[in-house]
């Protein structure tokens, strides 16, 4: 046992130094950042692919959907593919997929040949932060996890916020090939940092793959996020319809396959845990609510104040600024005194600077909007990782590469919701307002902004009342929830 891998030492040996583990931290960070930037560059980028490759928006928007399609449909592959290869060969994989997806892009002289070449992005993508989260989680020691995984959960937070700044500048002083090019000296750094200092993680003799859940799972994510995506423009439309019945019969059969097989796709049998479940939903809702205002309001400040991209992104960093500020001591608040009260307090803010945003009028202002923001950075600091690392310390410990996919290939499904959702319902507010005001355009824009942003407040709400019901784990070698998942296993026993 002594002349184990560092992996093990790393986890195991008391006093713990971050030194031990900055080299995979610094691989997965580098990684996960060029993904979740890539994301939200393309954003910003619309309007100029749109008029250089002299199409239309219903056809660019699939270069977006179909990535996202992709990103959705690889992710419940992720624990399967680490058990069977080893997690640190198949996040070298994702990345050189993605990198290489980045440069194709960037080559791409026609619309269908850049939604190609974005699905191979996504299929790269899609794994990335599920199998990073995975592994730094297993490397670092239980009393520590929640401080790690809150230097980990930086990228996570400074990517949306960033990623229109870095799009704003490349665009105005650079052409939007370079949007796609910037990620190649990315990824071959991150390449070669993982090869230097990823941990080689034992592989798993696993049996035959989940052949019923693999084709269930992309049908269902995928014809959900379509789904959505449509929806956006017409939930009455047939293309809506069928998509989503498709998604939801496939996940419902999904869900049966998967608590019917030994060794599923996804660990589905860890929503038996009362902990696990009331976490995840709490992590679902705050995350609508945030991802909703990383979309509203750079809109905000390009339709109602008239800003260019690139000050728009440059007024986010205040925000970035306090989550950056906030996301350690978010992690060391959860290590002291568990999930609970920090995660509520966290969202209590993220809430608070929403309904701040509610009471917007017409001449508040730029400082009206930043200090909304930064009231949402904050909670974004406390409250992100801690939830994620609850979730992941009341799942059993040797499940944790199976619970990242599960609540990660969720998660694009809820945000995609929570968009389309609340995209929606900022038009119809729009129109109603529209018709109130007798056609005054920027004034019925503040108001249905305003509409839009209380209903995400409502939201965020809902998530710190049920973050009151989290309870601290009791942590054993095995994990939390190990008797709740597990419960005919450990009877063996």
């Amino acid at each position: 046992m002594s002349n184990h891998s560092n992996a093990g030492a790393v986890a195991g040996e008391a006093p713990f130094s971050i030194k031990a583990i900055i080299g995979p931290l610094m691989a997965i960070v580098v990684g996960m950042i060029m993904v979740i930037l890539d994301s939200t560059v393309m954003n910003i980028a619309m309007p100029t692919l749109i008029k250089d490759f002299g199409s239309s928006v219903n056809t660019m928007q699939w270069s977006i959907t179909a990535y996202t399609l992709a990103l959705s449909a690889v992710i419940p592959l992720a624990g399967w593919l680490t058990d069977r290869f080893g997690a640190k060969q198949i996040f070298l994989i994702t990345i050189f997929l993605f990198t290489a997806g980045s440069l194709l892009c960037s080559f791409a002289t026609t619309p269908e040949e850049l939604i190609v070449y974005r699905i191979l992005q996504g299929i790269g993508g899609g794994m990335v932060q599920p199998i990073g989260m995975a592994i730094i989680f297993k490397l670092a020691p239980p009393n520590k996890q929640g401080a790690v995984m809150g230097m980990l959960g930086i990228p996570m937070m400074l990517g949306p916020a960033l990623g229109p700044v870095l799009g704003g500048y490349l665009l105005e002083y650079a052409t939007w090939h370079w949007i796609f090019l910037i990620n190649l000296p990315i990824g071959i750094i991150a390449i070669l940092v993982g090869l230097r200092y990823l941990p080689r993680v034992e592989r798993k003799t696993v049996p035959a793959l989940d052949t019923w859940g693999m084709l269930l799972a992309p049908i269902a994510f995928a014809a959900l996020s379509y789904a959505v995506s449509e929806g956006g423009k017409d939930w009455g439309s047939m293309n809506t319809i069928v998509s989503l019945s498709v998604g939801i019969v496939a996940l419902l059969l999904f869900v049966i396959v998967e608590f019917r097989h030994k060794q599923p796709l996804l660990e589905l049998r860890v929503f038996k845990s009362y902990d696990f479940s009331i976490g995840i939903v709490a992590s679902w809702l705050s995350t609508m609510a945030l991802f909703g205002s990383f979309l509203f309001v750079p809109m905000y400040m390009q339709q109602v104040f008239g800003y260019e991209p690139l000050k728009t992104g440059l007024m986010i960093l205040p925000q970035v600024a306090m989550t950056g500020l906030f996301m350690p001591i978010g992690g060391k608040l959860f290590d002291k005194f568990g999930a609970r009260g920090v995660t509520v307090v966290g969202i209590a803010f993220v809430a608070a600077g929403l309904f701040y945003l509610s009471q917007i009028q017409a001449d508040s202002g730029a400082g009206f909007v930043i200090t909304a923001t930064m009231l949402m950075g904050v909670g974004m600091g406390l409250s992100m990782m801690p939830v994620n690392t609850h979730i992941l310390k009341v799942a059993p410990r040797r499940l944790v590469g199976r619970v990242t996919p599960l609540t990660s290939a969720a998660q694009q499904v809820v945000v995609s919701f929570a968009v389309a959702g609340l995209a929606s319902y900022l038009g119809t507010r729009t129109a109603d307002h529209m018709a109130e005001n007798k056609g005054d355009i920027p004034l019925s824009l503040v108001s249905a902004f305003g509409d839009t942003f209380f209903i995400a407040g409502c939201i965020a709400v809902a998530g710190a009342v049920l973050a009151l019901l989290l309870r601290k784990p009791k942590v054993t070698e095995e994990g939390g929830a190990e008797d709740q998942v597990n419960a005919p296993v450990m009877m063996g026993h």
